[in-house]
Parts: structure tokens; C-alpha cells; sequence
């Protein structure tokens, strides 16, 4: 009887521990934030036509510029629906990976700073922390979203390669 109530009294502690011990939610990745926010839905689609979803979903650690819709609207009329066009899309990756930078750079790394930094997509980007941040001409809007795999500065152009 005594090993009968011990065995229980340790399946009722298992049972117990295991029921208290749910998983927490991970944290979105920079892709899920993007997709989760209406504001980006030109930048998502984007993504999506370039084929690089996956990749920036990856473990790797990014920070992303991420133009806002208002940011692609600016663009001269017609630009974003040639660009989502499937004999474009090697423009489309080239200017998309030039708004990543491999790594996680958080506003206050960039406080007080000018630097050139390299994008994946190869070619540098003027990062001006003086005033604000700006990247090349553009300002950043909202900076620090933080994701499981990196951090966006939303930004309120789109920066297109030399």
C-alpha cells in the first residue's frame, strides 16, 4: 500500500509540474512583425515576391530598415508593381537587402555616430546618428522593434543601391 501511494503521490507531483510548466510564447521574428503590422503590407508582399521570407526568418541576427507603405507610395508611379514582377526580381532582392545589416545595431549604438555600414546586399549605407538617425535620406520613424532574430528601424523612405 505504501509504494502504491508513493508511486501516485509522485505521478500527482509529475502531472503538477509538467501542468506548470508551460512553454513561453517566443518571441516573433522580424518577418512576423512585419507581416502582423498593416503599415508594412507593401514590404511584406515584397519580401514575399523575392523569395527571402525564409531567409529572414533564419536564426541569423539582422537589423532591418523597413519602409513603410507611405515610404513605397513615394516612389515614382509604377515602381513597386514593376518591381513585384517575376523578370525583376533580382532588383527587387538587390534593394531589399540593402535595407538589412547582418547583426543587431540598436538606436542607442548609433547615438552620436556616423558611419558607413555594409548591407547584405553588399554596398554601404550612410548611417547619421547626430540628430536622430537617418539612413541615407531617410529618417527613422520608430526605432528598436525588437524580434527573436533581430531588431527593425522603421524608416520613412525606401533606400534604393547606387
Amino acid at each position: 500500500m505504501k509504494r502504491r501511494t508513493f508511486f501516485a503521490a509522485i505521478a500527482a507531483v509529475g502531472l503538477t509540474t509538467a501542468a506548470g510548466c508551460t512553454m513561453a510564447p517566443s518571441q516573433p521574428d522580424v518577418v512576423d512583425i512585419l507581416a502582423a503590422n498593416d503599415q508594412f503590407s507593401t514590404l511584406v508582399a515584397a519580401v514575399g515576391a523575392a523569395d527571402l521570407a525564409g531567409t529572414l526568418k533564419g536564426d541569423g541576427s539582422f537589423t532591418v530598415f523597413a519602409p513603410t507603405n507611405a515610404a513605397f507610395e513615394a516612389l515614382p508611379a509604377g515602381t513597386v508593381e514593376s518591381l513585384l514582377q517575376p523578370e525583376n526580381k533580382d532588383k527587387l532582392v538587390s534593394i531589399l537587402t540593402y535595407h538589412v545589416v547582418p547583426g543587431t545595431v540598436t538606436s542607442d549604438q548609433l547615438a552620436g555616430q556616423r558611419l558607413n555600414v555594409e548591407t547584405v546586399q553588399g554596398q554601404t549605407v550612410h548611417v547619421d546618428g547626430t540628430h536622430g538617425v537617418r539612413v541615407n535620406k531617410a529618417r527613422v520613424i520608430q526605432a528598436d522593434v525588437a524580434g527573436s532574430n533581430g531588431v527593425i528601424h522603421v524608416i520613412d523612405k525606401v533606400l534604393l543601391p547606387k
